[in-house]
């Protein structure tokens, strides 16, 4: 990692672990937590803030840290104090279903390149498959906001804890299967239904996240596909995981994407497809946490059953939601396989092309 990129990125760790004392299972703070936890009156105390404070504040909301501040960890532990950590300053032991920005260092192309990370992308300057020019810069991505994945993106309330304002205070977990507010979507990505699980991993097939998904992608050509929160919000219509990447990525994930159908062959690869009954797929019977699929209904628990015909393709069937330690922030080293006994994740589904 070049040095001039990781000032940020370092900074950021140091103060990590200690800002969030202790957190609940689900992202919902209970009344057992004092306030003084998150918040502060004036933002510091006997002229210095605390070393369990961030180093750049003061922050909105009166809080003593930013979302990278609780979320990260000079440690390899991804859950500390029951906080889920996504940023780690050395290689995670066991990352959370998401992936951790921790990959960022090996390769700008293995995930998000957020600005709170301090490491720009020195390849992109915008989303791939971007569908609107312009919409998302260069050094304007961010975790969370108009230009990032988590809180409200209405273009009022810009980035960071304001777009998050309120829902860390009534977040759900478990079945998620309304999602009509930001603090009952699935993993605060506003308009998105799931199904959370408790630790934020995806274990193996019996413990893991349950995604939401439909038999059609996004309609990209009307605006309300992805403005289905009116003109100034910004949420898929669909409610899946897929449509919700897609309103960044339209031109890999829309339906005009693949080929305005959603039967073979297809231009792109699909997303929000039924996982074909037929072929190579009727062999992916239990649920794989290397190529998960999705569910066109939520779930109450996890299931370690695949219905091809039933259950569908999605974006993360492939890829990581914030970094992976492969190119392309895919689960698996696609462009290594097969050398080193590596993985080949396409076998999961596409079972007979070995």
């Amino acid at each position: 990692m070049r040095a001039t990129k990781a000032k940020g990125f370092i900074l950021v760790l140091l103060i990590a672990t200690a800002a969030c004392l202790i957190r609940p299972a689900s992202g919902k703070i209970p009344d057992s937590i004092p306030c003084s936890n998150c918040h502060t009156m004036h933002y510091s105390q006997d002229g210095a803030q605390p070393s369990n404070w961030g180093s750049s504040g003061p922050y909105d909301l009166l809080l003593t840290n930013d979302c990278l501040g609780c979320h990260s960890s000079s440690t390899s532990l991804t859950i500390v104090n029951s906080t889920p950590i996504v940023n780690n300053s050395v290689a995670p032991t066991s990352p959370l279903a998401g992936g951790n920005f921790y990959y960022i260092n090996i390769s700008d192309a293995n995930g998000h390149n957020v600005i709170e990370l301090g490491n720009p992308d020195d390849t992109l300057t915008a989303p791939p498959g971007e569908f609107h020019s312009g919409q998302i810069g260069q050094d304007e991505l961010t975790c969370a906001g108009n230009n990032g994945c988590h809180g409200i993106r209405n273009f009022s309330e810009s980035v960071g804890a304001i777009s998050m304002k309120g829902s860390h205070h009534r977040n759900l977990t478990g079945q998620l299967d309304v999602a009509d507010q930001l603090w009952n979507s699935y993993r605060l990505l506003n308009g998105v239904k799931g199904y959370e699980a408790a630790d934020w991993k995806n274990l193996d097939s019996n413990n893991h996240n349950e995604y939401f998904g439909s038999t059609s992608p996004l309609d990209t050509s009307t605006c309300s596909a992805c403005h289905a929160g009116g003109s100034i919000g910004v949420k898929p219509s669909n409610q899946t995981i897929s449509g919700f990447c897609a309103t960044c990525h339209g031109n890999f994930h829309a339906l005009s994407a693949i080929g305005n159908d959603t039967s073979s062959p297809f231009t792109r690869h699909p997303t929000d497809v039924l996982l074909p009954a037929t072929g190579d797929f009727v062999s992916y019977t239990v649920y794989n946490v290397t190529a998960p699929v999705a569910r066109t209904t939520v779930p109450t628990s996890p299931s370690a059953s695949v219905s091809p015909g039933s259950d569908v393709v999605m974006c993360l069937s492939c890829h990581m939601a914030h970094a992976s330690p492969y190119y392309k922030m895919l689960r698996w080293d696609y462009k290594g396989w097969p050398a080193n006994g590596q993985t080949n994740g396409c076998n999961v589904c596409h079972s007979s092309k070995n």
